[in-house]
């Protein structure tokens, strides 16, 4: 048998091997890179798993963030609708008790005849405070004070006064029916700082000489009516 030279072949390595050594390397070179495959595609995975986490971290975070602005901007929203302003005239609807006292002391005024405010003052288990003059016969004193002699005048007072919105104050003694309404509005406001549309409604009601003087003494100095939120008529009467 004649001699059959070998054939090298040269491995990834480098080195010159025989062709059953070759295959023993290449087989080799096949389970390192298969492992190397194997290891790389652990690595990725514990990557995307990694960047999945940063990333829902991220979201959370951020989600968390966002509530937190939320909540904020709700609580300052909620703290917005808790602030009451300032109330210088009701012009809500009247309580139905208030609103039928009212009805019941304009009745007079429409029949022009300031007898049918009888009608209005029975209606009081406890008589209104008409003034200290007024109080034992207020009919009489109302005929007397007014310029046409029959009352007339201080029935044009009630309907002025009545045109107005009232006031409405916490004042009342009982719980259940703590609220007053006071006409006019302006006779529970500081005079001296009335805003332009409230001075017009202080002319309505008196003369400009007389709308002067209560604005330099700060003081209310002419007639006022307040029912209570139970009907009860509590006071008409002129203050000085």
């Amino acid at each position: 048998m004649g001699y059959e030279p070998k054939v090298l072949a040269f491995a990834v390595d480098g080195i010159a091997r025989a062709p059953d050594a070759q295959r023993a390397v290449s087989k080799q070179n096949t389970t390192m890179h298969t492992r190397r495959r194997a290891a790389n595609g652990s690595l990725g995975a514990l990557s995307l798993v990694a960047a999945a986490l940063c990333l829902v971290h991220a979201n959370t975070s951020s989600f968390q963030a966002l509530a937190g602005e939320k909540a904020a901007v709700e609580e300052k929203s909620g703290a917005a609708e808790k602030v009451v302003p300032e109330e210088r005239a009701f012009h809500g609807a009247l309580p139905p008790n208030v609103a039928d006292m009212r009805e019941q002391i304009l009745a007079a005024v429409h029949a022009g005849d300031v007898a049918e405010l009888k009608g209005a003052i029975e209606w009081n288990e406890i008589k209104p405070d008409f003034g200290e003059e007024a109080n034992k016969d207020p009919i009489a004193y109302w005929k007397k004070i007014s310029a046409d002699g029959e009352g007339r005048e201080v029935l044009a007072t009630i309907a002025n006064l009545l045109a107005l919105p009232p006031a409405r104050l916490a004042i009342g003694k009982d719980p259940e029916n703590t609220m007053v309404y006071v006409w006019p509005y302006l006779a529970e406001l500081p005079l001296d700082s009335l805003k332009p549309q409230e001075e017009v409604d202080l002319y309505r009601l008196v003369p400009p000489a007389a709308a002067k003087s209560m604005r330099d003494a700060k003081k209310w100095a002419w007639w006022r009516i307040a029912i209570g939120a139970d009907g009860t008529w509590h006071t008409f009467r002129k203050y000085q």
